[in-house]
């Protein structure tokens, strides 16, 4: 059988290595790159243990501390009325299976480092093209049609462009679930003392939820989900504010603190797509489903997907069967879309419930997370499904 073309759409994070992993079947890859961003953003990247053990099987990324920084503990702690500090939860790595909690990775290291693999290898074929495409159906075939001269045909279409994207909508359903937060989460980066940098930290606010999540000895990344209100509020003094309330956060953990980096602002949003393929196109990454930042699982979904559709897509190249077909792609659907859905209604409902703001509540939710990180089977039981272990 002649061999099956891949087209990727989005050159970022998620079209990145959605190349590179499929790049190891027997199959060609076109990647259309885009307008490339050269601005070097504050975001970091929450990795888990398995996820982080499916990139080094792959031989993609090297994995040691200076692309993935291990964190080994998470504590959870809410505010007094005096701004005293009260931890109400802590998790250690399990030393019988020696998986760390989480690792963190910096958004503009991982990409450069997947890039200059794809360009080593020769894998992948890169088209710096502008989006505005067209894609007509040629036989079983789908075909993009870049200028008048110049026209390629697929069996797969890949979107990772986002679920703001004008092709991400032309395939979106219109019954997709898709709210605001009204919050923000504001990104920076500290620089501190030295210290042995594993502890990452999640304060509940009144305003929202601070986390600082180390990413070297002498830095961390901070990200703050806060509500719009509170930020409205700060009108001309914005930046000044936030630095202080997260400086004075800080002071908790670090010693000689400065920001390395500017603020950045994004709104955040709940989307879950309800709609993941169409005629040879499979959406994905976050144009299938986007959550809130709060218990670093963005990533993890998207790399869970990419690991069911890599171990899908290869059993069929095997058996010679057309990877492009409704059949596979319906296949890939019925799996990955129940899954993601329950995950991402899962930590909705986890992160509203930290929102309330009523007393007695919040007295046993915090009485409930104590007890909680007195029992080490519910330890694990809840480390189990933020590493992606637990299946639905």
């Amino acid at each position: 059988m002649k061999q099956q073309k891949i087209c990727i759409i989005g050159s970022g994070l998620t079209g990145l290595l959605t190349a590179a992993i499929l790049s190891r079947l027997n199959v060609k890859i076109d990647l259309i790159a885009g307008s490339v961003n050269k601005k070097i953003n504050n975001r970091t990247t929450a990795i888990s243990q398995d996820n982080v053990n499916f990139l080094k099987k792959n031989k993609i990324l090297s994995v040691d501390k200076k692309l993935f920084w291990p964190c080994s503990k998470m504590k959870l702690y809410t505010v007094s009325k005096t701004s005293k500090l009260n931890k109400i939860f802590e998790i250690n790595e399990f030393e019988s299976s020696k998986k760390k909690i989480l690792y963190m990775t910096r958004n503009s290291q991982i990409i450069q480092n997947i890039n200059d693999y794809i360009i080593r290898k020769k894998i992948v074929k890169i088209k710096k093209k502008k989006l505005n495409f067209k894609m007509i159906t040629s036989g079983f075939l789908k075909s993009i049609k870049f200028n008048k001269d110049y026209q390629s045909k697929y069996n797969l279409l890949i979107f990772c462009t986002g679920k703001n994207s004008d092709l991400t909508k032309n395939i979106a359903s219109s019954n997709n679930i898709n709210h605001g937060y009204r919050e923000v989460s504001i990104t920076t980066i500290l620089k501190h003392e030295f210290l042995n940098n594993n502890s990452a930290h999640q304060i509940f606010l009144d305003s929202g939820i601070m986390a600082f999540l180390p990413i070297s000895n002498t830095e961390t990344s901070v990200v703050w989900s806060v509500k719009k209100k509170v930020i409205e509020k700060y009108k001309n003094r914005r930046n000044f504010l936030i630095k202080k309330k997260i400086y004075l956060s800080a002071t908790s953990f670090y010693k000689k603190i400065k920001f390395f980096s500017n603020l950045e602002i994004n709104d955040l949003n709940l989307f879950i797509s309800q709609n993941y393929y169409k005629d040879r196109i499979l959406l994905f990454g976050d144009a299938l489903h986007t959550v809130h930042p709060f218990a670093g699982q963005g990533f993890n979904m998207i790399i869970r997907d990419l690991e069911d559709l890599e171990k899908k897509l290869r059993n069929k190249i095997n058996l010679g069967i057309d990877i492009g077909s409704n059949e596979i792609l319906s296949e890939f659907s019925n799996e990955a879309k129940p899954r993601n859905f329950i995950y991402s209604m899962g930590l909705d409902i986890l992160k509203k419930s930290f929102s309330i703001k009523n007393k007695p509540y919040q007295n046993i939710r915090n009485q409930t997370l104590s007890i909680i990180s007195k029992n080490p089977y519910a330890k694990k039981f809840l480390f189990n499904l933020a590493n992606n272990k637990f299946k639905f």
